[in-house]
């Protein structure tokens, strides 16, 4: 396999520390929105992962949070005594329980969804056509990246 040629390997990690640093940026401007909802960030994201990504083990949660299970058991504690999720016996194993949002959680998750939306919306309305048009071919880039 041919190496990258350097000129290349610069224009590539110049390119990767600009989306890092655009993409930390951004996402702190959106969890500003998030304040609104009155729940602290990790358990937005234990959240959103349940809501969007339906129900889930304790263990595959803790997973995809990247946390330790007794930390994701926290959350999913306070989740639970805000009505946001319920927690139920996993119908596969006897040792887990299944987490899954309940209908507060899921308006919980889509009142973020449309704060965090209707930020960006105003921030994109003020952009020239090209530079939507740039954005809208940078994000189908992206979700390929995401495969």
């Amino acid at each position: 396999m041919a190496s990258t040629p350097p000129a290349h390997r610069a224009r590539i990690e110049a390119l990767a520390t600009g989306l890092n640093s655009a993409g930390i940026h951004l996402v702190r401007r959106l969890r500003q929105a998030d304040v609104a909802l009155g729940i602290t960030p990790s358990r937005l994201s234990a959240l959103s992962v349940v809501v969007f990504g339906g129900p889930s083990t304790l263990a595959a949660l803790a997973a995809a949070e990247q946390v330790t299970p007794p930390t994701m058991t926290r959350l999913v504690a306070a989740l639970e005594a805000d009505g946001l999720v319920t927690r139920r016996p996993d119908p596969t194993d006897r040792r887990a329980i299944t987490i899954e949002a309940t209908a507060k959680g899921r308006r919980v998750m889509e009142r973020g969804r449309g704060l965090r939306v209707e930020r960006l919306i105003e921030q994109l309305e003020g952009l020239a056509p090209r530079d939507l048009d740039t954005l809208e071919r940078a994000v189908e880039v992206l979700r390929r990246l995401e495969e």
